[in-house]
């Protein structure tokens, strides 16, 4: 998981490259990321912060109750 200051580091010099006449899939690989993975990074107009941490999963299905782990 990459943290916001080094995401919001790698959108802008993404971005510069792209400006300078880089094509956008060399800027990510330099980056080693993927063309999709930096769109989802700048959508609606600014770096997002990962979701993933905030995100609430379910309770799988087979989870040993505390009878059956005993």
């Amino acid at each position: 998981m990459i943290d916001p200051a080094n995401r919001e580091l790698a959108v802008k010099l993404i971005q510069e490259a792209n400006q300078n006449g880089a094509r956008l899939a060399k800027a990510c690989q330099e980056l080693h990321i993927s063309v999709r993975t930096y769109e989802r990074w700048v959508a609606d107009g600014g770096v997002k912060v990962d979701q993933r941490p905030l995100t609430k999963r379910p309770v799988p299905k087979n989870k040993l109750s505390p009878e059956e782990r005993d």
